[in-house]
């Protein structure tokens, strides 16, 4: 038999990059083989470390990780072409008789693994009109734009998100068809997975994220972006965005101050957990535990002891 797949979801700073190397030891002590895939968005970029908290090659404690640092700050991510990439890299390793990981929180990237669905396809042209027109008019107009003509989409996408609103324009008007359509609420598995869900008490994960961000600011986040800058951060449609680089590029410009940039970041970052766990509440096959319950570890290790008959 193959082996199983196991991910690991949740809202950002939850602790799921830990709780994956755990779960990897443990499949090792029986004499297994796992490695981890990267399922957050941000990580996929070369240089972008802090900001996104991505775990030092010392703290990976020697199990391998898939699908850090695989593009470059100016590249485009997605979650279709994330889909191509993770799949079949999800089936060689269970070929070779390893356990893959899959661990993240980006929501769209994580079902694209785990769910069986297929993307729309692209229209260069329209794109490039719609992103044109985001430069032009700003993200709340196309949103308001989207909501005209499919307000169930505009109402899962925030207007600040202009590169979320463009895509579903994008499907739209190829289609005829509403964006919702594209990602249908009834899950259908890819393949059987164990999912483990990570998250605590509201008020504690907004401490911890808050706490998290002044972090980041004195572990060098602005000098980390001074450096992203020559290789083109500023021009990435993926990594300029990105909450906590934004806003650091903003302190620099002088549009913001340090007090401003961090405050920024940690309203942003609280408001996109609480999306995170808006999206994971409907997936009923996440097995959910308190990362502030001191069995926490000991629980997700039974389930993963279940999952793979160890």
């Amino acid at each position: 038999m193959k082996p199983k797949l196991i991910a690991v979801v949740g809202p950002t700073g939850s602790g799921k990059s830990n709780l994956a190397i755990e779960i990897a030891t443990h499949v090792l002590s029986y004499g297994g083989r796992a490695e981890i895939i990267n399922a957050d968005s941000m990580q996929f970029y070369r240089g972008m470390d802090i900001g996104t908290a991505k775990l030092s090659v010392e703290e990976r404690q020697g199990i391998t990780h898939h699908l850090f640092d695989w593009l470059e700050i100016t590249d485009e991510s997605t979650a279709a072409e994330y889909q191509t990439v993770a799949r079949p890299l999800i089936e060689e390793l269970q070929a070779e008789g390893v356990v893959p990981i899959l661990v993240g929180g980006s929501m769209l990237y994580v079902a694209a693994v785990l769910n069986n669905f297929e993307f729309p396809a692209r229209d260069a042209q329209l794109r490039a009109q719609l992103e044109a027109d985001l430069e032009l008019v700003g993200p709340h107009e196309l949103h308001r734009r989207l909501a005209a003509i499919d307000p169930v989409a505009a109402g899962r996408i925030t207007p600040e998100n202009g590169r979320r609103t463009v895509r579903a324009l994008e499907i739209v008007t190829l289609t005829g068809q509403p964006f919702a359509a594209a990602l249908p609420d009834e899950i259908v598995d890819w393949q059987p997975v164990l999912e483990i869900g990570t998250n605590g008490p509201r008020e504690d994960l907004r401490a911890r994220l808050e706490a998290r961000v002044h972090q980041m600011w004195a572990n060098g986040l602005l000098n980390e972006v001074e450096r992203l800058i020559p290789l083109g951060v500023r021009n990435g449609k993926t990594s300029s965005r990105a909450i906590g680089y934004a806003q650091a590029l903003n302190q620099i410009d002088g549009l913001m101050s340090e007090e401003e940039a961090i405050a920024d970041t940690v309203r942003l970052t609280q408001k996109y957990a609480r999306r995170q766990m808006s999206w994971f509440r409907r997936d009923p096959r996440i097995n959910w535990l308190d990362y502030q319950d001191v069995q926490f570890q000991s629980k997700a290790l039974q389930l993963v002891t279940n999952w793979l008959d160890l």
